[in-house]
């Protein structure tokens, strides 16, 4: 670990573009491999706290992120008949987040790498084997056809909740996803719904069903519908449309839910996907480490999948820095590093999606509840 060291990051996404870039701070030569034929862009909606914006700074891309916070939004519960209520919303919980596209993060991240990383798309790691110099991978890349070995001192999986470098050297994914039952889609609206005001929270919950519609400063809102069921693997064998269409059948919140389902039509890039979380003794193995969802996927519920990726980039660097001879060191002093951190929004997470979306009844009334207790004095605008 002396002289040039080179990296190989697997993934193009938040945490992946987050270490490249930490590490290239710190001189080692990066490669980074994406399984994309192309960079993707736009994505959902992502609340940043300020932990991850302090990362963000570190990594110096906080100065080129585009916040897109309104200034001043309504938040509203909506009921099965369209009423609205004043209300509190992700914007207003304590830390008040900064609203972000998760395609912010990324084009910002971009910018700061493009220049001197090595990014080939197309391409994936299909084998890992590990010696005592050195990290052998077999790579693929998809569109010319060709697979060859390259050696690294290190290799960093950032690919995500299903990710071929865990499976590769961790073992198959059901070792390790845990399902909280539940489908999100997540998708970018045309417009505002009908009837409120650009930079109004929106909020239509019932036990087992939601939906969520997330304004930002000077861009159409995002929303999410999310559902429980306990068979998400069903839905998947159909078009995710006919789902969403049949699952929200009842709920017509003045209108509110149909018109965000018929906006499917248009958004053939929706995320729509099961929920995990990823729970891991070890998130490194000799010369490999995982990060960000690859390693502790928080879920979307948690508001901190992006934040936790950034934080870790940073915590990644600065242990390498610190023990610069000797990666088993460095990886071990990360880990104890993070573990807290990632262990307490892991706990979170489960009472989190509990206000997305209710499991039941009694959680629903509950839940109702305490957000009277919270509600602002003034109501929202109108």
């Amino acid at each position: 670990m002396t002289g040039e060291r080179k990296v190989l990051v697997v993934g193009l996404g938040i945490a992946g573009m987050a270490t490249a870039a930490r590490l290239a701070d710190l001189g080692w030569t990066v490669v980074i491999v994406e399984r994309a034929l192309r960079r993707r862009t736009g994505g959902y909606f992502i609340g940043l706290f300020r932990p991850a914006e302090q990362a963000a700074d570190r990594l110096g891309v906080l100065s080129t992120l585009h916040l897109r916070t309104p200034s001043v939004h309504g938040s509203w519960s909506v009921d099965r008949r369209g009423r609205r209520r004043s209300t509190v919303g992700f914007l207003d919980q304590p830390g008040h987040p900064d609203g972000v596209l998760r395609g912010d993060i990324e084009q910002a991240l971009w910018e700061s790498i493009a220049p001197r990383v090595e990014v080939r798309f197309g391409t994936d790691p299909l084998a890992i084997w590990q010696g005592p110099n050195a990290a052998k991978v077999t790579l693929q890349n998809k569109q010319a056809a060709t697979t060859y070995d390259e050696y690294f001192d290190l290799v960093v999986g950032a690919d995500g909740l299903r990710s071929t470098v865990r499976r590769l050297v961790f073992g198959p994914d059901e070792d390790y996803l845990r399902p909280f039952h539940t489908i999100v889609c997540a998708l970018s609206l045309s417009h505002q719904v009908t009837g409120y005001d650009a930079h109004d929270q929106i909020m239509v919950v019932e036990p087992r069903r939601a939906l969520w519609v997330f304004p930002f400063r000077d861009h159409p809102p995002t929303a999410l519908l999310t559902y429980r069921t306990r068979d998400p693997g069903a839905d998947f064998r159909r078009n995710h449309r006919e789902v969403l269409t049949t699952r929200f059948t009842g709920l017509e919140a003045g209108g509110i839910v149909p018109e965000v389902v018929d906006e499917l039509r248009a958004q053939p890039g929706a995320l729509f996907d099961s929920v995990h979380q990823v729970v891991m003794r070890r998130w490194h193995q000799g010369r490999v480490v995982l990060i960000g969802d690859a390693a502790w996927c928080l879920t979307l519920f948690s508001g901190m999948g992006a934040g936790s990726a950034l934080i870790g980039a940073v915590a990644l660097g600065d242990a390498l820095e610190r023990h610069p001879d000797s990666h088993p060191q460095a990886l071990r002093s990360w880990q104890r590093h993070m573990r807290p951190l990632i262990h307490r929004h892991r706990r979170l997470a489960h009472l989190k999606a509990q206000f997305f979306v209710p499991s039941n009844p009694l959680i629903a009334a509950l839940r109702r509840a305490l957000l009277r207790l919270a509600r602002p004095r003034t109501p929202a605008r109108r």
